[in-house]
């Protein structure tokens, strides 16, 4: 009797333990933020601007069932409502004898009488117009009308209106449909079955090309301000030159093209084909980049010496249409891998002869791009990144004697940041380039003389950095661009919108809310609406003038108080110095919905610890994965640690062949002093889960701080970083391939493992080598480490985050630490 009433006792404390973490079992979880996002409202507002923009209009859900118009006058700054749905639905009914849904309103278009007191607008396709407050309606002339119709494919421009693009079928073919963006390239949007319609929201200014399909232009069509409809009846092609623009010379007279490896240019006038080179084969070929000078006289084509390219082969192991395996077979370049060598060569093609150019400027590159000729045909640059991204250089070659020289050098001790920091712009007539820098410790910009080759100005400079460039008026001569850690008194991450002078003159703080800002512009560029918000602050959407910033009016502020009402926790910012005892580290907290202050709750880490950006997340959302963990009886946490993006460039050299830190020191700090704050977080039972480089980051969480760290679950890791793809890895871990690449590897240090760990991947992840994984499992195996390992059959990279994953990743933490 003693021994069961002992086990009786063990298993109500056991279940007692349990329980303390197990408030809410996984589908309850998943049912409750299932809609959350459907319990905030005027936060979704579709804006329209007039086309002299002296006002705006725009639709707004004010409820979980019903939208508003409102109409701001410009002029003014006053808000006003644009009229009353129920009323306008019954004005609508009387006059058409037409049931239209006055919570929802179809209304497409608006157009306001000077007083505001009379509007026009489309409804279902009608056009009518109404006068307020009689809500007397009557018929209008204004319609929606075919796009303007192209002769040829140019390129979308930016800054225009959001407009609804109706495209009908009624070619009885089948029709393809394409995007042309703001480069000129075909982007695909699908394809349109006879008898079917499509509605694509779209801008003014862009342009959508319609093919048949024999891939054949037919129709060519630019957007105007207003949805547009655009009906397909038949598929006859345009009377177009076949040939495709960049192959032809801009008089017109030329067209290059490729036989053998090598180019012929043809004649447009009697159809005479000239050879151009003698020296292509199969191993140095010439390729199809051909980039005219704008006075025909010059041609640029981009020869490529080519090396054997790394395979990768995966099993799928059970594919749908077969009993038996498949074999999978794609290219992966990794870390350490020959690269092709890729450079200009330069020809006259008027005398038909190849002008020699001096490579010795670029003989090493890991690539070659932004290729561009000057506007008056004198020279020819491009952008040549170094392997090892140690040096980022701006050749230019001069067209009359092929002359390479540098014009902007831009070298690193440890990188460049070319994938995440680069923005290039010439001026071509001031002879000027616009380049973006972190020479200073802060990423700014930098006004270059393109002909001394020297830096004329700062263009922004100070211990902040420029995130983004949003627009460059080159008229005005004034830049618009995104910034960080502008205002001391804030989270350093949240992101704001500036201007100023090409000279470095008038800097202007467009934004100043304790927020992180998004911004789009007018197609005017007069007024600009700013969007910001923070984990714990709904968005707020603002007008602001772009001459000086100052607040135009508030539109709206999202309303989440039925999202509160329904005990669901904003996170909590937290900010703690790192391991320099200086420097600010960032994160945020997610307790349980039933938090209880006299409870000791495990604490989980999502990691993601990618060098190329921060990742904590700043707006407004409802972080759905880490409330879910967190309900199921965890503190989650999610930091930013040295070693990531967005702050000063000595922060972000912590990573530099170093990516086995993953700001490691940092996070325990952090959490060290979190834990003085709440309490409730029990650092003896700290867990840490991530995906692709996150996944690395979790399972080195346990090799290197086992002491701190108890448990991991590792999605598609990046395990070893010989393994994965070459740009990212090379980026951070440098090339040639040294000792710290083994030295940080998973695998080698899998030897080193304290306390529990589930492994995920897919079989065909295509991102990162699924074999990385299987490789830690094998290093694991051999030294006799116990582990989970779950492998996805059939399935690709992040697999770790599907349902079934991520039912198996809570299943993991729950028996870690509470079983």
């Amino acid at each position: 009797m003693f021994r069961i009433i002992f086990i009786l006792f063990m298993l109500i404390l056991a279940n007692n333990s349990f329980s303390q973490g197990m408030h809410y079992d996984f589908d309850t979880v998943g049912d409750f933020y299932k809609n959350s996002s459907t319990k905030i409202f005027k936060n979704k507002l579709d804006i329209h601007w007039a086309e002299d923009e002296s006002y705006l209009w725009y639709k707004v859900n004010s409820s979980k069932s019903s939208h508003d118009f409102f109409v701001v006058n410009l002029k003014s700054g006053k808000k006003y409502k644009a009229f009353e749905p129920v009323k306008l639905a019954d004005a609508i009914h009387k006059f058409s004898n037409k049931k239209v849904n006055s919570q929802n309103l179809s209304i497409s278009f608006m157009e306001f009488s000077d007083d505001f007191k009379e509007f026009s607008f489309i409804i279902n396709g009608e056009a009518l117009t109404c006068q307020v407050p009689t809500y007397k309606i009557s018929k209008s002339i204004r319609k929606e009308k075919e796009p303007e119709e192209l002769r040829k494919s140019e390129k979308s421009f930016g800054g225009g209106n959001k407009v609804n693009f109706t495209l009908k079928n009624s070619s009885k073919e089948m029709l393809k449909i394409n995007w042309i963006d703001f480069d000129g390239r075909k982007k695909s949007f699908g394809e349109l079955k006879d008898g079917e319609s499509r509605t694509i929201g779209s801008f003014a200014k862009h342009t959508w090309l319609i093919e048949n399909r024999q891939n054949k232009a037919i129709k060519i069509v630019r957007l105007a301000n207003g949805n547009a409809t655009l009906e397909i009846k038949d598929t006859k092609p345009l009377k177009l030159d076949n040939v495709l623009p960049r192959f032809k010379s801009p008089d017109g007279q030329w067209s290059a093209s490729i036989k053998e490896h090598n180019i012929f240019l043809t004649s447009l006038s009697n159809n005479q084909t000239k050879q151009l080179s003698f020296d292509g084969d199969s191993k140095d070929i010439y390729t199809r980049s051909f980039y005219w000078s704008p006075d025909s006289t010059k041609l640029i084509c981009i020869k490529e010496k080519t090396v054997p390219v790394r395979q990768i082969s995966m099993v799928e192991s059970s594919p749908k249409d077969q009993v038996q395996p498949k074999v999978h077979t794609i290219n992966y370049v990794k870390p350490g891998d020959p690269l092709p060598f890729k450079r200009p060569k330069l020809f006259d093609a008027r005398t038909f002869k190849e002008i020699p150019v001096d490579e010795k400027l670029f003989v090493n590159p890991f690539s070659n791009s932004r290729y561009r000729w000057n506007e008056n045909s004198k020279t020819f640059t491009f952008l040549h990144n170094q392997r090892g991204h140690q040096v980022l250089r701006l050749i230019s070659i001069n067209a009359e004697n092929g002359h390479a020289q540098t014009l902007i050098d831009e070298t690193s001790k440890t990188f460049v940041h070319y994938s995440g920091k680069l923005f290039l712009k010439h001026l071509d007539k001031t002879n000027e380039i616009i380049w973006m820098s972190e020479r200073s410790g802060w990423n700014h910009l930098y006004l270059i003389d393109a002909e001394s080759n020297k830096t004329k100005n700062p263009i922004t400079s100070g211990e902040w950095l420029v995130r983004k460039v949003i627009d460059v008026d080159v008229e005005k001569r004034q830049i618009t661009f995104e910034a960080g850690c502008l205002y001391p008194d804030q989270d350093p991450y949240h992101v704001h919108i500036c201007r100023v002078n090409f000279d470095g003159s008038e800097f202007i703080k467009l934004t100043s809310s304790d927020g992180t800002h998004s911004y789009e512009l007018s197609p005017k560029g007069n007024f600009a609406i700013a969007t910001w918000s923070k984990v714990d602050q709904p968005p707020v959407v603002e007008i602001r003038s772009v001459k000086n910033g100052q607040l135009v009016c508030e539109l709206e502020r999202a309303d989440c108080s039925e999202l509160l009402k329904s005990a669901w926790r904003t996170p909590i910012r937290f900010s703690a110095k790192g391991r320099d005892n200086k420097t600010d580290i960032w994160g945020i907290i997610t307790l349980p919905r039933n938090f209880d202050p006299s409870k000791k709750y495990p604490v989980l880490e999502q990691i993601y610890a990618g060098p190329h950006s921060s990742h904590v997340p700043k707006s407004f959302s409802t972080l759905t994965r880490q409330h879910k963990l967190a309900d199921r009886g965890f503190i989650v946490v999610q930091i930013d640690g040295m070693g990531t993006s967005n702050r000063s460039k000595k922060f972000h050299d912590v990573c530099w062949q170093n990516l086995g830190d993953g700001g490691f020191p940092d996070r325990i700090l952090w959490m060290k002093a979190a834990a003085k704050t709440i309490p409730q977080m029990d650092l003896s039972r700290v867990g840490i889960y991530g995906g692709s480089a996150g996944g690395q980051n979790a399972l080195r969480a346990l090799l290197a701080f086992g002491d701190f760290y108890k448990a991991a679950a590792a999605d598609c890791g990046c395990h070893d970083n010989r393994m994965d793809k070459i740009w990212w890895n090379e980026q951070w871990m440098g090339w040639p391939i040294g000792k710290h690449y083994e030295e940080q590897s998973n695998v080698s240090q899998a030897h080193k493992l304290e306390g529990k760990l589930l492994l995920t991947v897919g079989e065909l992840d295509k991102n990162v080598d699924p074999a990385s994984t299987m490789q830690v499992a094998d290093a694991l195996i051999k030294a006799g480490k116990d582990f989970d390992l779950i492998v996805f059959p059939g399935k690709g990279h992040g697999i770790g985050w599907s349902p079934y994953g991520m039912k198996k990743l809570h299943e993991f933490f729950i028996n870690a630490f509470y079983k």
